[in-house]
């Protein structure tokens, strides 16, 4: 199964702690270009009101290196340098003052080059993550082991990770992303198993916004619930935005998090008598502007509501053409059907 997520070694992203039993960081990526200061940096607000604690943005070339100290003069949140092949971005990327480098060590060029990424990074207490993709894995481990397995990931992985050891560099996070939730799985599960590095969690290329969310829910939520994984960030076709929405779902579900309310209805049955799915469907774009941690529930019927909803601070049961508000358990008050929602939304007020 792995080591617990409280077993992991910390580290420090900007202000952000990531393993040793923090609290899991939600991540996201910029899609703009990012010598665009003024456009990268009103992306990240977006992301930060929506709950991103650490944002990456791209640096294909000097220009994107050398705009990232002015991009973190505009944002509140670390930031992250996306690098590949040039060791020089990296070097620009750390004078800038970036939080974190994504990398790996084998595509940079030789061991000076490796050893002069791990010494600017440990001058200035800079962590690297060490991102290994199953579609881009080196070609002798695709040949040795007949494709992009788990097995092949993690002894990747844990090549780049001695190249930055062997210049005394331990300031190490790991991703190991495949497009496949059972090889992403088992892949983190082997790498929790060896080492205590923290692990940035994500199934890459993931599709769009409905089935990249159900792919990461079931790989990054399956792991979170196994205790293995310290960061995530939900890889989706889609707004930014709408990856750190995603992540905040799946933290939710699984009880990493309780920064908002969470909407628990049932799926309806023959007994239900009122018109559930569009009233759950309208509470839940209600909550939207609730910022209680509260737990409310849309039962169909009074068998499920208070019974089965009982842990619920609040909730409506339907009846035939009325239905009961509840809290805690116990009944507040009969309600004609179409007073339900209103007079819910009124009684979460009181909380």
């Amino acid at each position: 199964m792995g080591v617990r997520i409280d077993m992991t070694r910390k580290i420090m992203v900007g202000g952000v702690p990531v393993g040793g039993g923090a609290p899991v960081p939600i991540q996201s990526m910029c899609n703009t270009p990012t010598a665009d200061v003024e456009a990268t940096a009103e992306q990240i607000r977006a992301l930060a009101a929506a709950g991103c604690d650490i944002v990456r943005v791209a640096v294909p070339n000097l220009e994107a290196a050398r705009a990232i100290g002015a991009i973190k003069k505009r944002i509140s949140i670390p930031l992250v340098a996306d690098i590949h092949f040039d060791y020089r971005l990296a070097l620009e990327a750390a004078e800038q003052g970036v939080d974190k480098i994504r990398i790996n060590p084998g595509n940079i060029g030789g061991p000076d080059r490796v050893e002069a990424v791990a010494r600017a990074c440990m001058e200035r207490h800079i962590p690297i993550r060490v991102g290994v993709n199953g579609g881009s894995l080196e070609k002798d481990l695709l040949a040795k082991y007949g494709g992009p397995t788990p097995e092949a990931m993690v002894e990747s992985a844990l090549g780049h990770i001695r190249l930055l050891e062997r210049y005394g560099f331990e300031d190490i996070c790991v991703s190991l992303k495949a497009s496949s939730v059972p090889v992403t799985m088992k892949a983190y599960q082997l790498m929790a198993e060896q080492y205590d590095y923290p692990l940035h969690l994500g199934v890459t290329e993931a599709g769009t916004a409905r089935m990249g969310e159900l792919k990461a829910a079931a790989g990054i939520g399956g792991l979170l619930a196994l205790g293995v994984g310290d960061t995530l960030r939900v890889s989706l076709t889609a707004d930014p935005v709408e990856e750190v929405y995603a992540a905040r779902r799946i933290l939710k579900a699984i009880g990493l998090r309780r920064d908002g309310p969470e909407l628990i209805s049932c799926p309806t049955c023959g007994r239900t008598k009122i018109d559930l799915i569009p009233m759950a469907r309208q509470v839940e774009e209600l909550l939207k502007t609730v910022d209680k941690p509260i737990t409310v529930a849309v039962m169909g019927c009074v068998v499920n509501g208070p019974g089965e909803a009982r842990r619920a601070d609040v909730g409506l049961a339907g009846g035939d053409g009325e239905g009961v508000l509840f809290k805690r358990g116990e009944i507040v008050k009969k309600v004609p059907e179409d007073r339900l929602v209103p007079e819910l939304m009124k009684l979460i007020e009181t909380l």
